[in-house]
């Protein structure tokens, strides 16, 4: 998905634009980048290929030689980005957290409006954040640009607006992913992960709403554009994406998980011996089962961390599928002729799940029960780069269906195979777990999922359980 972080200080800024960038590196692993202003000096940026070394380890040099009070960084889960960009709006950086489903068209329209050319990416695709920029060059000051943007772009748009001034924050129209405002004395910073700046000594100041954008100077965050009153922000923030200190909407990611495993075993019948999460994606939310049911969590395998990179970062799924093979390693007296319950956010393909449940069967296990945290994916993501997946038949629930209704899925049918008191859906459930080999499998329900995050249900983006937007 990808995040980012903006510093304008009094003083030089490059120390925090360091930290708060790699304090997102959870949230992409394609390319990192930084770029500065500085009086004297100007622009200076520098993008660095992050999939096979942490952030960190990359830009160590940037550290040192970099200056300026104003910045903007990213962490990108696919094009290189912050862009310096040169129009009749003078000279201005920009990043973007988005998801363009009309690149094609919105391409088009710019070339026919003027526009001469774009750069092409290695993969043959437009910069998403190039094209961003191009839409805000379309207007005649940078606000009525930005809002053009957002307002032209289906899918999603969040982004960092850098010139000489300051940094223009702005908030998605719809709120689908955060900006946070960050303030110490002599600065002011813009995040998409609110923890990203506490160790900096900056505290919370305010939170973006949908569509709001603000202009922040080392003196002050001044609201431009007032924030919408409709909001549809990604649930996945909390079950998955988010880190652990994060919070969304003043609700705590580790809080929500704890909940949401809590009403999974308030459902549940199934006694095993110990309750696991998937690490790391489903120990919170095993913790959270743990807690309620009284049984016992434990830590049957590890995941060896140290050199492998992140299990999705290749672009090829048996690579991704290997890497996460590799990172495993069974505790063995800790699986051995036991029942285990075990917990992850999701079960998107279902290769990785099974390859985990077949891994624990050939350490020992007994019984390998399967508790997804959220519900059945029935759709891909339109708003988020969640996948990049080319179909929706790469989703296991949609593969399973196709064969259940011999080709004859309608929106129709996948509401009835959304409801988990339907025949259909059990009847989904149980292929599910037939054809990935678990003792069994029950998926959390989305009331109850809506309801472990704590805020307004028609606030929360549930498209890809629900189709509904």
């Amino acid at each position: 998905m990808g995040g980012f972080f903006g510093v304008a200080a009094k003083e030089d800024c490059v120390f925090d634009l360091f930290f708060g960038v790699d304090y997102h590196s959870h949230l992409g692993t394609r390319r990192g980048g930084m770029l500065v202003y500085d009086k004297d000096k100007g622009f200076d940026r520098a993008i660095h290929n992050i999939e096979n070394a942490p952030f960190r380890t990359k830009f160590d040099k940037e550290v040192q030689s970099m200056k300026g009070s104003l910045g903007i960084g990213c962490i990108s889960d696919y094009e290189p980005q912050p862009l310096l960009v040169r129009s009749h709006h003078g000279s201005f950086a920009l990043t973007t957290v988005s998801k363009i489903n009309n690149t094609k068209e919105l391409t088009q329209m710019l070339l026919d409006n003027g526009c001469s050319h774009f750069m092409v990416m290695s993969s043959g695709e437009i910069n998403a954040t190039e094209l961003v920029a191009a839409l805000i060059n379309q207007k005649e000051n940078l606000i009525e640009g930005i809002r053009y943007a957002q307002e032209c772009v289906e899918g999603s748009l969040s982004l960092l607006l850098m010139n000489e001034h300051g940094i223009y924050a702005a908030r998605d129209r719809m709120g689908r992913t955060p900006i946070a405002i960050g303030r110490k004395e002599d600065a002011f910073c813009a995040a998409f992960e609110n923890f990203s700046y506490k160790n900096l000594g900056y505290k919370d100041h305010k939170e973006l709403g949908p569509g709001e954008i603000v202009v922040l100077t080392p003196a002050n965050c001044v609201t431009l554009v007032k924030p919408g009153n409709e909001m549809k922000i990604c649930t996945f923030l909390w079950v998955y994406y988010g880190y652990p200190s994060s919070s969304y909407e003043g609700l705590s990611v580790e809080k929500m998980r704890y909940e949401c495993g809590a009403r999974m075993a308030a459902r549940d019948h199934v006694k095993p011996d110990t309750v696991a999460g998937v690490p790391d994606s489903g120990i919170a939310h095993a913790v959270g089962y743990s807690n309620a049911s009284h049984i016992p969590f434990s830590r049957p395998f590890i995941k060896y961390t140290p050199t492998w990179p992140r299990s999705f970062m290749p672009t090829i799924q048996a690579q991704r599928n290997l890497i996460a093979k590799m990172k495993l390693l069974a505790v063995e007296d800790l699986i051995k002729d036991r029942s285990l319950l075990l917990i992850d956010d999701s079960i998107v393909r279902g290769t990785q799940m099974r390859e985990t449940t077949e891994f624990l069967y050939q350490s020992g296990a007994r019984e390998v029960h399967i508790r997804p945290a959220c519900p059945p994916l029935l759709y891909g993501c339109k708003y988020l780069n969640f996948s990049r997946s080319s179909s929706e038949l790469d989703l296991i629930t949609r593969r399973v269906i196709q064969r259940l209704e011999n080709g004859n899925v309608t929106d129709e049918v996948l509401a009835e195979y959304a409801d988990p008191d339907s025949e259909k859906y059990e009847k989904m459930v149980d292929e599910i777990c037939r054809e990935l080999h678990f003792t069994s499998l029950r998926f959390n329900r989305l009331d109850d999922m809506l309801d472990s995050v704590g805020i307004d249900p028609c606030k929360l983006c549930t498209y890809c359980w629900n189709g509904k937007e």
